[in-house]
């Protein structure tokens, strides 16, 4: 069982994100998403810095995503094929809930921008705990569109980085474990 809801530590220990493409409706209400970034913004953050942003892009706001997106790859790679084309619309489109998440270090602190660029993945990691939390699964990905300038310039500002694009809703279907790491391949004792 994926995202048991039986204890806190039941949740962490089965947690699994969902495939943003397999993201069906319901996805969380206005008050619900209020609740998962409030949580969010409760992480590790030396210094207060609040060095993330999130941009949630509302189901209104899909088709200008997918026109942005198919726009910036026709001009990074003017020789698209129709299915790359069609991934970026697909892209745009899948899960009911989308949040844009941007690492925003703040410059001239004496907080390191790694410590900073750190918090960013934490504040992703405690969205999607609040999402599964709230029985939805969510699913954090990067790819293409997170390294495009033209993307980037659609939601972030100078000195920012897109982090990421977190899907949210009700998984559409069965959910498959995936390949998990060794315990003893990463976890060690230090003897120095």
């Amino acid at each position: 069982m994926f995202n048991d809801l039986s204890s806190p530590l039941a949740l962490l220990q089965t947690r699994r994100s969902g495939k943003p493409r397999d993201l069906v409706a319901p996805g969380p209400d206005d008050a619900q998403l209020r609740q998962i970034l409030e949580v969010a913004l409760r992480t590790p953050d030396h210094g207060k810095l609040a060095p993330w942003r999130f941009v949630i892009v509302p189901q209104d706001r899909r088709a200008a995503l997918a026109e942005l997106l198919t726009h910036a790859y026709r001009a990074e790679k003017p020789d698209a094929g129709r299915l790359e084309i069609e991934t970026m619309e697909q892209f745009a489109h899948q899960a009911p809930t989308l949040i844009v998440a941007l690492s925003a270090p703040v410059a001239g602190s004496k907080i390191p921008v790694w410590e900073q660029e750190l918090s960013v993945g934490a504040a992703i990691m405690n969205l999607l705990h609040a999402t599964h939390a709230l029985g939805f699964a969510g699913g954090w990905l990067t790819g293409w569109p997170t390294y495009n300038s033209d993307v980037h310039a659609a939601f972030g500002e100078e000195g920012q980085n897109l982090a990421g694009f977190i899907f949210i809703g009700t998984p559409g279907r069965p959910q498959d474990e995936r390949p998990r790491p060794d315990y003893d391949a990463v976890v060690s004792i230090w003897d120095r």
